[in-house]
C-alpha cells in the first residue's frame, strides 16, 4: 500500500509542469500569502494597540522601543502559526478548485473516462464551508493535545490532520465520479489507505512555505487514489 500511495504523489509531483496545475497553483498561493499575510498584520497590530506606544517597566522606567520589539517578534511566531492556519486554508482551495485539477490528471493519465457528475457552485461551497468548520473546530480541540503531549504534538498534528484532509478530499474526489451516498460508501470501504494518503500530505503541510504546494499536490494524489482503488 505505501509504495502506491507514494507513486500517487510521485504523479502528482511530475504533473505540476502542466499549464493548469500552474494557474490554479498560482491562484492558490497568492489566496493563501493574501490571508497569511492579514493574519499576520492583524497579529501585530493587536499587540501594539495593546501594548501602547510606551511602556513602564519595574527598575527600568518608561520603555518607548517595546512595542516595535513584540511587532517584529511576532513575524516569525505567525510564520510558525501558518501551519495550523494552512490546514483550513487547503480545506476550503480544494473545494474551489479541485475540479480544475482533477480533469487535467484524468485527461493525462486517464483518457476515455466518462464525463464527471456536474456539481453546482452552492453544492460545492455548502460542502466546503462545512468541513472548514469542522476542520477548524477539531484544530481547536486538537490544541488541548497539543498542550498535555507536547513531546508528541507534531505526530498528532500529521495524525489528525491527515484524516481531515484525507476525508475531505477522498470524498470530493469520489463525487465527481459517484453520487454522494456512493462516495461515502468509497471513502468508509478504503479509510485506511486514505487516512495514510492523508498523513503524506499533512507532512509538508506542516512546513511553512512547502504548505503552499498541497492543496493542489493533494487534489492530484488523491484523484490518483481514488481511480486506483475504484478501479478495483
Amino acid at each position: 500500500m505505501a509504495g502506491q500511495m507514494i507513486n500517487d504523489a510521485l504523479k502528482a509531483v511530475g504533473q505540476l509542469g502542466d499549464p493548469r496545475f500552474r494557474g490554479v497553483l498560482l491562484r492558490g498561493i497568492g489566496l493563501s500569502v493574501a490571508i497569511l499575510l492579514a493574519f499576520t498584520v492583524l497579529m501585530i497590530w493587536g499587540a501594539m494597540a495593546l501594548i501602547g506606544p510606551e511602556v513602564s517597566l519595574p527598575w527600568i522606567g518608561p520603555v518607548g522601543w517595546l512595542d516595535n520589539a513584540v511587532g517584529w517578534t511576532l513575524v516569525p511566531v505567525s510564520l510558525a502559526m501558518s501551519v495550523f492556519l494552512m490546514v483550513p486554508v487547503a480545506s476550503a482551495f480544494t473545494g474551489l478548485f479541485l475540479d480544475r485539477i482533477a480533469e487535467a490528471v484524468e485527461d493525462r493519465h486517464y483518457p476515455g473516462l466518462p464525463p464527471a457528475r456536474q456539481q453546482s457552485w452552492s453544492e460545492t461551497i455548502r460542502e466546503s464551508a462545512g468541513f472548514l468548520g469542522l476542520v477548524i473546530g477539531v484544530n481547536i480541540l486538537a490544541l488541548f493535545a497539543y498542550l498535555l503531549l507536547a513531546p508528541l504534538a507534531l505526530f498528532i498534528f500529521w495524525g489528525v490532520n491527515g484524516f481531515l484532509l484525507g476525508r475531505e478530499y477522498a470524498q470530493m474526489s469520489a463525487a465527481r465520479h459517484l453520487p454522494a451516498d456512493e462516495a461515502r460508501a468509497f471513502r468508509r470501504n478504503n479509510r485506511g489507505s486514505i487516512w495514510a494518503t492523508g498523513i503524506l500530505m499533512a507532512i509538508p503541510l506542516s512546513i511553512p512555505v512547502v504548505n503552499l504546494l498541497v492543496p493542489v499536490l493533494g487534489a492530484a494524489t488523491f484523484t490518483h487514489l481514488f481511480h486506483r482503488l475504484n478501479g478495483r
